[in-house]
């Protein structure tokens, strides 16, 4: 399969025409993935907003203390899904279905995260993502306290709403941006 229409509705630069330090950090990517997901290039039509969102992205996703990084996933592909990114629902079902060791779980938690095969745990967490998507200024104590009770601490309950606050604004930027999810994504992980 090839890739037959743009990556993004706005000019996209070419590699070589990037500062060092966004090269370097594509560069490292690709690396690790094998190719350069489109949002990088994407992105890179804003070297300043490129270096902000990356580094809030990093910040987010990949500690390694309080919630796992499978969860963060789920998190980001429910959010996608609620928001009809395509482009965040291929790429990041791709690493969910890699991190939770699960081909099925991504394509589940995207088209329905309620009917999908989840612990208690994990429902009380894409619950709560779903309000900070759909409803924000209706959480209060007791959305706090649903999730103390499934055994979510408050970093952990303060990361669940930053994923999801932070990818309400990834999704709509790929979805104004019409955003290509590359191609390799689409199999990764499913078998």
């Amino acid at each position: 399969m090839t890739q037959t229409r743009p990556i993004s509705r706005f000019a996209v630069p070419e590699l070589a025409a990037l500062p060092a330090d966004m090269q370097e950090a594509i560069a490292k990517v690709a690396e690790k993935s094998g190719f350069v997901p489109n949002v990088f290039l994407a992105l890179a039509h804003r070297p300043d907003e490129f270096r902000a969102f990356f580094a809030y992205h990093q910040a987010l996703m990949d500690k390694d203390e309080g919630l796992s990084k499978a969860e963060r996933e789920m998190i980001v592909v429910a959010v996608s899904g609620l928001n009809n990114c395509q482009y965040c629902v291929v790429a990041h079902g791709a690493i969910l279905r890699i991190r939770a060791k699960n081909p099925l779980v991504a394509d589940q938690v995207a088209i329905n995260w309620r009917k999908a095969d989840l612990t208690d745990r994990q429902r009380a967490m894409l619950s709560y993502a779903e309000k900070v998507t759909l409803a924000a200024h209706q959480i209060d104590d007791s959305d706090h306290q649903a999730l103390r009770d499934a055994g979510f601490d408050s970093d952990e309950i303060w990361d669940i709403g930053a994923i999801a606050a932070f990818f309400g604004m990834s999704n709509r930027m790929a979805n104004a941006g019409d955003f290509r999810a590359n191609d390799e994504f689409y199999m990764l992980g499913r078998m």
